[in-house]
């Protein structure tokens, strides 16, 4: 009889282990606002892989904490962003549309940072605004969109600029 009580608990304990490795890697983030517009709109859903910098290539969109800096104070520092990586480390610094990255000494991005923009620049705080991100800010990139949230559970914030949250926090820092 023990041997077939241990057998019934080693399937459910053998199904979580793959189940609890999925959770710590991706992740279900529901897009709010504009800042990527075509390409993501409010309510979309999305997976993520949590990754790191070294990970991320040019064109991928990425999920970030906000620059914890006094330029971003209609930005809750527990919220997360949604942006496109315009240049990597070691990509050459994309000066044009980003008024912060005009004057920078270096011709190319630096070891450990990002350069993030939104595809709606209208909406969209990143780095034209604020610079570089570090790589200890970023949460992982997107992977596929996933089918969107009911309307009900969608929050309409209006204010700039528009966010992604998500659920839990990353077990590493970048």
């Amino acid at each position: 009889m023990k041997a077939s009580t241990a057998a019934l608990w080693a399937v459910p304990a053998a199904c979580l282990i793959p189940v609890a490795l999925i959770r710590s890697r991706y992740l279900v983030v529901t897009v709010e606002g504009s800042s990527m517009v075509p390409a993501l709109a409010d309510g979309d859903r999305v997976l993520v892989h949590r990754v790191r910098l070294a990970a991320i290539a040019a064109g991928r969109l990425v999920v970030t904490r906000p620059p914890a800096d006094g330029r971003w104070g209609a930005v809750s520092p527990s919220r997360w962003m949604i942006k496109r990586a315009a240049a990597v480390p070691g990509d050459p610094v994309p000066r044009d549309g980003a008024p912060t990255l005009r004057d920078l000494p270096e011709e190319r991005v630096p070891r450990g940072r990002i350069v993030l923009l939104g595809d709606n620049p209208e909406e969209s705080l990143d780095s034209r605004f604020c610079g570089y991100f570090r790589a200890e800010q970023i949460i992982g990139v997107v992977v596929r969109r996933l089918p969107r949230a009911e309307p009900e559970r969608v929050q309409a914030t209006g204010a700039r600029p528009r966010l992604v949250t998500g659920k839990g926090e990353p077990s590493w820092t970048g």
